[in-house]
């Protein structure tokens, strides 16, 4: 974009009043009312194409913890050894969350 070096230039004032004069009119022109919504209820109105579910049987298979894995007794996540950090009345920390 080319810049006129040679034009005037308008002091910090005649911005400033401009600025005040163009929100005076924005504010005039249309005035907004402010509506408060429920993100649950916003969330209720959604329904996903063929959601019904009720009639499916979800089946996991649980594995047992491994010889080489420990379950952090802060964040209760399954990690490997090499993630022990800390040991504490026989309770394991991880590097997560003992970083």
């Amino acid at each position: 974009m080319a810049t006129d070096y040679d034009a005037p230039r308008k002091s910090e004032e005649d911005l400033n009043e401009d600025s005040i004069e163009e929100l005076k009119t924005r504010r005039s022109d249309k005035p907004t009312a402010v509506v408060e919504e429920d993100e649950s209820d916003l969330a209720a109105g959604y329904e996903l194409p063929g959601a019904d579910l009720s009639g499916e049987e979800l089946l996991v298979h649980v594995v047992p913890a491994q010889a080489d894995e420990f379950t952090c007794s802060s964040c209760f996540l399954v990690r490997h050894r090499s993630q022990i950090a800390r040991e504490k009345d026989g309770r394991f920390y991880c590097r997560e969350c003992e970083g």
